[in-house]
């Protein structure tokens, strides 16, 4: 069998690069080697790439033991981030929600030191009122077990998206998804001492994901957030700010021409 301990060492602590989950048949195709039973794909992925976002948690929370599970089969330094369940960020009051958010951290906290950033995810269908929001991020934990929490917020309603929204988010410290995608809102502004990036471009017909040149140009950006600069060549709401600290850096190849995603996320690890 293929060494499952061969793939991503090397790529630097501050930028993480990832996949969405690790069940994917046609992967078993062009990732996953010939042979690999199912039950040790989450070994090698995470292997291989430095970060995965799960999405099954959107459906529905897993129980503890299962999260500790995971995190046992993955390395020393890997790092989940998760999305919320959709039964929390679809509430008619998000302000309501304190006891659903309660269980499912509750529960993703046995990731322990494997846990990565939590996605907050509001489809563009859904209209959000400023009050309620505000006092959603005000019940979100900023620390569970004795580890800090890192929030991000993918709010997918472009009229959401302004000067005041911005400043609410860096208020609480928690970051926005910056969204590689035609199809929805595409803003870079940094509100948070980390940056959430998710890269739905990939292409079929390219082996990478994604041509050479726009994976050196993601390769210097991440560089960029990571040094402490908000690259300029990407959309702002507001001006470009530069002069921050450091930052923790995830970037995801998400959706798109799916079965190439792991092919983009490790080409671009190799470039950093």
């Amino acid at each position: 069998m293929t060494d499952l301990c061969s793939g991503a060492h090397g790529a630097p602590q501050a930028i993480r690069v990832g996949i969405g989950g690790w069940v994917f048949a046609p992967w078993r195709n062009n990732f996953y080697p010939a042979g690999l039973v199912q039950r040790r794909e989450l070994e090698f992925a995470s292997r291989h790439v430095t970060a995965i976002e799960i999405n099954g948690t959107y459906y529905g929370a897993q129980q503890p033991a299962t999260y500790a599970k995971w995190r046992d089969e993955t390395p020393d330094g890997f790092l989940f981030s998760a999305k919320a369940p959709k039964r929390i960020v679809q509430s008619r009051v998000l302000a309501k929600t304190r006891v659903q958010v309660e269980d499912f951290i509750g529960g993703i906290a046995e990731l322990k030191d494997k846990l990565g950033p939590l996605v907050w995810q509001f489809e563009a269908g859904r209209k959000l009122e400023a009050d309620d929001f505000a006092a959603f991020l005000d019940l979100l934990p900023r620390e569970a077990a004795g580890r800090r929490l890192r929030h991000v917020l993918d709010v997918r309603d472009p009229a959401f998206i302004t000067p005041d929204f911005l400043a609410l988010a860096r208020r609480h410290g928690m970051a926005t998804v910056f969204t590689d995608s035609p199809d929805y809102p595409r803003f870079a502004d940094l509100t948070a001492d980390f940056v959430y990036a998710r890269l739905m471009g990939t292409q079929s017909d390219i082996a990478s994901g994604y041509p050479d040149a726009e994976l050196d140009a993601w390769a210097r950006r991440a560089r960029q957030w990571a040094e402490g600069g908000d690259p300029a060549d990407l959309p702002h709401v507001e001006a470009p700010r530069s002069g921050d600290a450091p930052r923790d850096v995830f970037v995801y190849f998400i959706s798109a021409a799916k079965e190439r995603n792991p092919a983009a996320a490790m080409a671009l690890i190799e470039r950093l």
